[in-house]
């Protein structure tokens, strides 16, 4: 089985297994608004009791692929499958799978725990059968004790969860949340991310998620497909996603980093070491990578601000990377710190401090001359 890069937040990898058979399976998938192509020949593979997440900007063909699988839209060619069936014809309510919206949708003339049966109620369940379920979903989402409140005496955060509930409460084999803690305030949406990743796992369920928030695709996911214009970019652990991005596109996209075009002038196969140089004034980075570019190819350097050292005085150890400039700005973040270097140069470059006291002897502040370093494992070269 492959070795996962960085830490994963369960002993759960099918897609390692070459033996493993997708649950759900985008097969050459293309779906066309008239002269424009939402999802462009898309092939994909989703496994059991995976949280999958389709992460990407507006217009990248995120909604629509859901969309698809959930029977609203009809693909103009390719194939879904779910369970090896062929999804082509069968209408959204013979489906099973359902969709919590992003607006909830709840019906405002009825309570939670009626919001919550609706749907048992129009798959004509017995009444015994349609009590249990609601209890047991109430309890689930713990909102016990709003079951006789109506949608307008909740919060946001408890409306989420009678959407959710409601969206479970038929058991399906999918669950699709389409930009689902888009209305909750910061603090209340990463506390649901983490709710919603134990009720994922307590159920045994298939969650496919759709949002263009990196942080919350990167928390609650087992693996992450970022799309751009209807096309699949990356498909990966959000470890492997954010550590290894495979372009420009994706290492720009999730999270901050820093970016230096330039072409690679020598590899050293012996030691997997590669040396790339960068344009403008010919700034030379070493980088330990295995990497399929030859020398005079261009390539772009990658790297984090968090795995950028900055400090007043040059690295003694000749063996890092190491730049100079002036602090030109700061972001205090509380936890971190951000500071945008004006290298020698004039190019801006980032670099992210932990605030791991509340007081320091010297702080780096505005003006300061400095210098950046980091070790040759630390950056990544990027090839397209």
């Amino acid at each position: 089985m492959a070795k996962s890069l960085g830490p994963v937040k369960r002993k759960f990898s099918p897609w390692t297994d070459a033996d493993a058979v997708p649950f759900i399976r985008f097969e050459n998938v293309t779906k066309r608004f008239g002269d424009f192509v939402a999802v462009d020949n898309l092939t994909l593979d989703i496994y059991e009791r995976e949280f999958f997440s389709l992460l990407g900007p507006s217009g990248c063909g995120k909604t629509t692929l859901m969309r698809m699988l959930a029977g609203f839209e009809q693909p103009t060619s390719g194939r879904i499958l779910l369970q090896g069936k062929d999804l082509s014809g069968t209408p959204p309510y013979k489906r099973p799978t359902n969709m919590m919206f992003q607006s909830y949708a709840l019906f405002p003339h009825m309570t939670v725990e009626k919001n919550i049966a609706f749907g048992l109620e129009q798959d004509s369940l017995p009444r015994g059968e349609i009590d249990a379920r609601v209890q047991e979903m109430l309890k689930l989402v713990k909102l016990d004790q709003f079951a006789k409140r109506k949608p307008n005496q909740l919060s946001g955060g408890q409306r989420q969860r009678v959407a959710l509930a409601r969206s479970l409460a038929k058991r399906p084999k999918v669950l699709l949340l389409d930009e689902p803690l888009g209305a909750l305030d910061r603090k209340l949406r990463e506390e649901t991310q983490f709710e919603l990743m134990d009720i994922q796992t307590k159920l045994g369920l298939t969650f496919l998620i759709v949002t263009h928030d990196q942080e919350e695709a990167m928390t609650v996911s087992d693996r992450i497909a970022v799309m751009d214009k209807g096309i699949l970019i990356q498909v990966a652990t959000p470890a492997e996603i954010y550590e290894a991005p495979n372009s420009r596109y994706v290492a720009d996209f999730i999270g901050d980093i820093n970016l230096l075009e330039g072409k690679l002038i020598s590899r050293d196969a012996a030691t997997a070491s590669d040396t790339v140089k960068v344009d403008c004034e010919g700034i030379n980075v070493t980088v330990e990578q295995t990497c399929a570019a030859a020398p005079g190819d261009a390539v772009a350097f990658a790297i984090r601000p968090e795995k950028v050292r900055i400090s007043l005085d040059q690295p003694a150890d000749v063996s890092v990377n190491a730049l100079h400039g002036e602090v030109w700005d700061i972001g205090y973040l509380g936890d971190f710190s951000v500071f945008i270097v004006k290298l020698d140069d004039g190019r801006m470059f980032r670099a992210a401090q932990a605030n791991v006291s509340r007081l320091v002897d010297r702080p780096i502040t505005f003006g300061d001359m400095v210098w950046l370093s980091w070790s040759a494992d630390a950056g990544l070269v990027l090839t397209r």
